[in-house]
């Protein structure tokens, strides 16, 4: 079986019929999340679980339900959230990475949060 000469117009055709068709997907392909916000509890002197699924470009904010002022300071510097008594404090990923975490007023306090790209 031959196939049928498309000659140099059916051949230009074909080739626009498929750009065009790529250039529709093209769009669903690059979509990309909007960024999120994620929230993280300190609450009896605890870092309530870490959340799952932050990215770079996403919030991640803290709520301290304790009467104690507390911080979210990286060990990396990639952060540091000043968090008083009863206050939220936030911060947005800026890169990829597994960052431990900790209090500066009380070092007991640690944590940790994976965020990806």
């Amino acid at each position: 079986m031959t196939s049928p000469d498309l000659g140099s117009e059916g051949l230009c055709r074909r080739q626009l019929l498929m750009t065009a068709g790529a250039l529709a997907v093209a769009p669903a392909l690059l979509t990309i999340a909007p960024p999120r916000t994620h929230t993280i509890v300190v609450e009896k002197m605890k870092f309530g679980p870490a959340p799952t699924g932050v990215r770079v470009g996403d919030t991640v904010t803290w709520v301290n339900r304790d009467i104690f002022r507390h911080s979210a300071t990286a060990r990396n510097h990639a952060f540091d959230v000043d968090l008083p008594p009863g206050g939220t404090g936030t911060t947005v990923m800026q890169i990829s990475g597994t960052f431990d975490y900790f209090c500066r007023f009380h070092a007991a306090m640690t944590a940790q949060i994976l965020v990806t790209t």
